[in-house]
């Protein structure tokens, strides 16, 4: 059993905003009071416990007596175990970049009790069985690991995935992320037959035949490295394309990682008329801007590209106003090789589950652009509640997958439990330390 003492719970699912403590009790939360009032409780529970355990002596189920762990959380905030409907683990096939077990370290460190992994790996998550194996080694990390499934076989967009198998085998949502789906009627039929299983679309949208250098915005910055850049015209283009087949078939998508301030509007004026379509964004993409590709080079190098400061800012509007529902990280590990290429040759993609909660306290919080519990919404509640996983609240039997955390205090990020560093933020003095992340009643982290 594990008590929490004198905490601030702030949850935006069920509105708890207070001081209180919080009795688990196995996987579940048991019991929430008011400060000090579930000593008594926690004693008399333990006692039980401890009768019970003297009563089956020479059993052979005989168990050594659970103890009663306390955390005193004084000055801290409990909020829900965070949320990412949006990482890559590389695995299988790119494990030298990252691997489900690390990658579940690294969303640990940085308070994610959830996660949900993209499938552009080797093999792809096209087929039951790459989807079931990733699930089940990731049930052995100690905190929730789901999968999505593909929308085409092999990734490459010529022919549908067989829905149906991928969601038996677990698959939470469907998405080819790392690749757009570039054929319209295709895209229109996957929209057809996701909706008919009530299962979401992810897109990455950015039309190819518009780019010419990737990861980089074609502009300013991209002319002083002597290079192309992929305009933002290639994402506002898929996203308008997309917004009119979601209307056309009432499938339910979701725009990952968006990047243009057009791109915001557009979903926020779908929205007004019942689309059903939805928007993450990036910690990167509302913290940076091209400029950093010339401080940090290939570090600050992803798909879509970092754009100007009226793009940050309209991102920013649009996690304000509730048009981007989601904070995703959009979690791209590689190796310190890779990133070191021309970046011409350059991987895009950063790491961030381990600075997500940090850089949104920062940069959203402490500016006074939102508010934390509404980081918080946007970090757990919402991509729970979208995706339909059992998270992202704090109840009476709830799950008792929960991030403790001081968003005063500061911390130094100097190294990475990632298997790879690929971050622009390493190195830098952060705030929103995290002291523990607990999934299932256990401590993953303790920071």
């Amino acid at each position: 059993m594990l008590i929490i003492k004198n905490c601030r719970i702030i949850d935006p699912g069920t509105g708890l905003n207070g001081m209180y403590d919080i009795l688990i009790d196995g996987e579940r939360i048991s019991k929430i009071g008011f400060c000090g009032s579930l000593d008594d409780m926690a004693a008399e529970e333990m006692s039980m416990k401890l009768i019970y355990a003297e009563s089956q002596a020479g059993s052979s189920k005989t168990q050594a007596p659970e103890e009663l762990t306390e955390i005193d959380a004084e000055g801290m905030v409990v909020a829900p175990g965070l949320v990412d409907g949006h990482v890559h683990f590389r695995d299988p096939g790119f494990t030298y970049k990252e691997d489900i077990e690390s990658g579940a370290k690294a969303a640990a460190r940085g308070g994610f009790t959830s996660v949900i992994m993209m499938g552009n790996t080797e093999p792809h998550m096209d087929n039951p069985e790459t989807v079931t194996d990733a699930i089940a080694r990731g049930s052995k990390t100690g905190i929730r690991v789901y999968c999505c499934g593909n929308v085409t076989r092999d990734m490459v967009g010529k022919e549908l995935v067989d829905m149906d198998a991928l969601i038996g085998a677990g698959a939470v949502l469907f998405t080819d992320d790392g690749k757009p789906i570039t054929d319209a009627s295709l895209m229109e039929k996957a929209c057809i037959e996701a909706a008919a299983r009530n299962r979401i679309i992810s897109l990455h949208e950015e039309d190819p035949q518009f780019i010419t250098d990737n990861g980089i915005n074609a502009g300013d910055v991209a002319e002083k490295l002597g290079l192309k850049g992929s305009p933002r015209q290639a994402e506002i283009s898929m996203v308008e394309r997309d917004i009119e087949i979601a209307k056309k078939t009432g499938a339910e998508l979701v725009v990952q990682h968006i990047s243009a301030a057009e791109s915001v509007e557009a979903i926020r004026n779908a929205k007004k008329c019942g689309v059903r379509i939805h928007a993450e964004a990036t910690p990167h993409h509302f913290t940076l801007t091209q400029d950093a590709v010339l401080k940090y080079g290939a570090l600050a190098k992803m798909n879509p590209p970092l754009r100007l400061e009226s793009d940050r800012m309209a991102i920013i509007e649009g996690l304000k106003d509730g048009t981007i529902e989601m904070i995703a990280t959009d979690h791209a590990p590689h190796s310190r090789e890779e990133k070191q290429k021309d970046l011409r040759q350059a991987p895009s993609g950063i790491t961030g589950l381990e600075t997500s909660l940090a850089l949104g306290i920062r940069e959203l919080v402490k500016t006074g652009e939102i508010s934390l519990a509404e980081l918080i919404a946007r970090m757990s509640t919402n991509p729970a509640r979208l995706y339909g996983l059992d998270a992202g609240y704090i109840r009476e039997g709830g799950p008792a997958d929960l991030v403790i955390f001081n968003p005063d205090a500061e911390w130094d990020f100097v190294h990475s439990v990632s298997k790879s560093s690929n971050t622009p933020f390493l190195g830098q003095r952060l705030p929103g330390k995290i002291s523990f992340t607990i999934c299932k009643g256990m401590v993953v982290y303790q920071g």
